[in-house]
């Protein structure tokens, strides 16, 4: 097919077309159902979501009640920044000094909790084998990613993460007024004893995945950019899975709700929100 081709109305037709079935490796795949590799145990009639996002990529997607949600990075480089509402009342939505501190820990792992600014649990984490991930930073902006590359701008080659989500903010009546403090999964940072920030920039092993359990139905939005403090001069990030599938909601025996006084809390809130 030439470009003479494709500049008539049906030339374009044709090419369009003849690309149906094509795959590549950052795509949705439609329907989700039709995902493959897919956990130990997750029927594929059950998969809600199926989308690997490619460097400077953006996806959202409500979430019911219940639902898990595997990020997993392909190659050893995403660096995922994610925003969450609640997705009845985007009024709510995580509050990341609230999940530090009524968690007394600012690092994130297995058994750990996301929480809203009303006092409950939006998302908890099952598993996850990954270095670690961002609870202080924050994401890109335009003005970062122009000192870092030379350009930041949201279409051009060096996209942000802050304007990826107003693009997917959008698409549910949300603007860059709701964008809020975000977690960025896979690029591990600490603090140190003299109080300055450390990111471990990686590459890391390809392949490490975390799960997340929806505890309320959420809209989760997702940026995979480069790392606000990442100091590569080339724009350094790979692609990310992400996977959704149904699930029961938390049970009363559920060790991650019973951790802590202070996560049981966050669960009954959570409870008593859909005791209607």
């Amino acid at each position: 097919m030439t470009a003479r081709d494709t500049a008539r109305p049906s030339g374009a037709r044709d090419h369009a077309r003849a690309m149906a079935g094509m795959r590549v490796e950052a795509m949705p795949t439609i329907p989700a159902t039709a995902a493959t590799d897919l956990p130990a145990g997750v029927d594929a009639g059950g998969v809600i979501w199926d989308e690997t996002l490619a460097a400077g990529g953006y996806a959202s997607r409500i979430l019911p009640r219940g639902a898990r949600l595997r990020l997993t990075d392909l190659h050893g480089d995403a660096s995922v920044a994610m925003q969450v509402f609640n997705a009845e009342r985007s009024v709510e939505r995580l509050n990341m000094a609230d999940t530090v501190k009524i968690q007394w820990n600012a690092y994130l792992g297995a058994g750990k909790l996301l929480l809203s600014d009303m006092g409950r649990v939006m998302l908890s984490i099952l598993d996850d084998d990954t270095a670690g991930h961002d609870t202080f930073c924050g994401a890109s902006n335009q003005a970062s990613n122009a000192r870092r590359y030379g350009d930041g701008f949201n279409h051009g080659g060096h996209p942000n993460a802050r304007d990826r989500f107003t693009i997917a903010l959008a698409k549910y009546g949300l603007s860059r007024k709701d964008i809020h403090p975000c977690v960025n999964w896979f690029k591990p940072v600490r603090i140190e004893a003299d109080g300055s920030t450390t990111l471990t920039v990686g590459p890391f092993a390809p392949g490490p995945r975390l799960t997340l359990r929806a505890e309320m139905d959420v809209i989760i939005v997702l940026a995979n950019c480069p790392h606000v403090l990442d100091p590569r001069t080339d724009y350094t990030v790979t692609p990310v899975r992400a996977t959704a599938w149904r699930g029961p909601p938390t049970p009363e025996d559920d060790a991650i709700r019973n951790a802590t006084p202070e996560g049981l809390r966050a669960f009954q809130n959570v409870e008593d929100h859909y005791r209607r």
